[in-house]
């Protein structure tokens, strides 16, 4: 299983975070869920927040596109994000990346 699925327009985006890092990145494939580190703390919802504003601008979407599907107040994550058909250029680096 692959950290994303495409369905018809949406991109289903499974995601490790892990709040409170030095730098906005995205460091990888782990557990077969993209891991991407944020500044952002995890209080009152503040990392989720920055989290699709990050998503938002690496992916070049508008942050109304993207939801959070499950993950509320944990660090597995999974995400629908709208309007995408295809894997975006700034994913396709980490496709085959091993775990």
């Amino acid at each position: 299983m692959a950290f994303y699925t495409l369905q018809d327009d949406t991109l289903v985006l499974r995601c490790l975070v892990q709040p409170k890092a030095s730098r906005d990145e995205i460091s990888g494939v782990q557990d077969e869920r993209l891991k991407i580190r944020i500044t952002a703390p995890p209080v009152d919802g503040k990392a989720n927040t920055h989290l699709i504003r990050y998503l938002a601008d690496v992916l070049d979407v508008p942050r109304s596109h993207i939801a959070l599907a499950s993950g509320d107040t944990g660090k597995r994550k999974t995400f629908r994000i709208n309007g995408i058909g295809t894997l975006p250029p700034a994913l396709q680096a980490f496709e085959d990346t091993p775990p």
